[in-house]
């Protein structure tokens, strides 16, 4: 075995990823893989950045063709081209992969709620046309670090076909979950697309209820795991959260880290935000009250001195808007209001709408997605509510503790790390940052309302509670450095033989 010394300081990153803002995006994997990017370039880091040429990037922002790429998929070979771009504003290089049937589509992952049947070959194309022309290109990266199941072929191929081979042999490969719901599973069948060794179609590796799991591979063959939050980490190694790969998952128990995703500062900031029809600061907070009325207008309830909570959500299961929609009555009875931004499911968006219309002067919604208007609800709201059954990191409650705004929440995932729970000690010693619950039902949800009302009305209370919230760092710089120190602490050679 040769042996294993650490990765030099400065290191070549090589990002795969799905999606990344502001090229194309469809969630929070692709602010992430912006912002973390951006900030690993700024520590001295050679980070670049390979996805999917998809029809929805700008022309513009393709850049050149580089070089012609071959994706061998054992029985038949694809070929595409390989472009070279970079973001806008950070300046992170780009590998975009060309391939005119596979990414020239309407779609990124499919149309409507009806995804591409070929996923799992398509994302095995974009591994293999990288594998084959970035050699050509010369940039050999100290680490891969694969985002999501749709850069897990890339971990797979890495630790497979390419372990042995001359330019790629050793990397050493991190792969981390963003969203363990998803896990790129399709029907046995498709495996014979995918170009990766029949070999690790089994039990231990790829194989799953007798599916294809592609999360699952990456899972087993990658060098390190990571996950958004420490305890999202804790919480997929149990049979409640894991997904159907907790056994998996708590095997890899050593080599799995959780590290919180981080707010960028030049968009969420309560001093600069142009959004909002005042600024304001955790010095200087009287903004806030400006920013309270005008939401309230712009929702088109009441300007009272009442507690406002504010929800920016998408509606679905996962978020606990059906708890919250059988704890809402009695506390807008009770004087409260509340405003909504968000959408998903159609049940939940249907019950959403008829509460508005029943209690038109205390609860208002708005029915899909529109950034400003999110930022205003962040900054003008008393409270924000998450009531999650499960939440991997969420960046919405740091989000309003930057904006003095108490979180009320369910201690799960990144919620339990962000969150400090509001009780006795915690007010005196001035360290609670929001009103957190545990139980899944209506009533935890509504006795969690309760207690921030309360806190409402002891403004001495309520002022240590935002001040404490207003001084947290939830900079992408933090995040970033706990990832670098992680890519510090692999093996120069990892995986390899003599």
């Amino acid at each position: 075995m040769k042996k294993r010394t650490p990765l030099k300081k400065k290191l070549k990153i090589l990002f795969v990823v799905s999606e990344v803002s502001p090229l194309v995006s469809t969630g929070g994997l692709a602010e992430v893989a912006q912002a973390l990017s951006a900030s690993l370039r700024e520590r001295g880091h050679d980070v670049r950045m390979a996805l999917p040429c998809y029809r929805q990037i700008p022309e513009a922002a393709r850049g050149e063709v580089g070089t012609v790429c071959t994706a061998d998929f054992g029985d038949r070979r694809a070929q595409g081209a390989l472009r070279v771009s970079s973001l806008p504003e950070s300046g992170v290089p780009l590998y975009l992969v060309e391939h005119e049937g596979y990414f020239g589509r309407g779609g990124v992952y499919g149309t409507g709620a009806h995804e591409y049947p070929d996923n799992a070959e398509r994302f095995c194309f974009l591994a293999l046309a990288l594998l084959d022309a970035l050699p050509r290109d010369g940039w050999r990266p100290d680490v891969v670090h694969c985002h999501d199941w749709h850069a897990a072929p890339m971990a797979v191929f890495l630790r497979s076909r390419f372990l042995q081979d001359p330019f790629w042999g050793g990397v050493p490969v991190v792969f981390t979950i963003h969203n363990l719901a998803f896990q790129g599973r399709y029907p046995a069948e498709r495996f014979a697309s995918t170009g990766i060794p029949a070999d690790l179609f089994t039990d231990f590796c790829l194989r799953y209820e007798g599916d294809m799991n592609l999360m699952k591979g990456a899972v087993r063959l990658a060098d390190a795991l990571t996950t958004v939050s420490p305890r999202y980490a804790r919480e997929i190694q149990t049979l409640d959260y894991g997904a159907g790969l907790h056994d998996e998952l708590a095997a890899r128990s050593e080599g799995l880290t959780g590290i919180l995703n981080g707010v960028d500062a030049a968009l969420w900031s309560p001093e600069r935000d142009t959004h909002l029809a005042a600024v304001f600061s955790r010095e200087r907070p009287g903004g806030k009250q400006t920013c309270k009325a005008d939401i309230q207008q712009a929702f088109g309830l009441p300007i009272l001195d009442t507690p406002l909570f504010g929800m920016v959500s998408r509606l679905y299961w996962q978020k606990g808007v059906d708890l919250l929609l059988d704890a809402l009555p009695r506390r807008l009875e009770e004087g409260a209001q509340c405003v909504l931004l968000g959408a998903g499911d159609p049940e939940l968006e249907a019950r959403v709408r008829e509460m508005a219309e029943r209690f038109s002067e205390a609860f208002a919604v708005r029915l899909g997605y529109d950034a400003a208007l999110s930022h205003k609800i962040i900054a003008g709201s008393d409270f924000l509510l998450m009531p999650s059954r499960y939440e991997p990191c969420g960046l919405t409650q740091m989000y309003a503790l930057a904006y003095g705004t108490v979180p009320v929440v369910r201690r799960t995932g990144g919620l339990y790390d962000t969150v400090v729970p509001l009780n006795a000690r915690t007010l005196a010693d001035r360290t609670a940052t929001g009103v957190c619950f545990i139980p899944q039902t209506a009533g935890a949800v509504g006795r969690a309302m309760d207690r921030a009302v309360a806190l409402w009305n002891d403004k001495t209370g309520l002022e240590r509670v935002r001040q404490a919230g207003m001084a947290c760092d939830f900079s992408w710089e933090r995040s970033a450095g706990e990832y670098a120190a992680l890519y510090g602490r692999l093996p120069a050679e990892a995986g390899s033989v003599s």
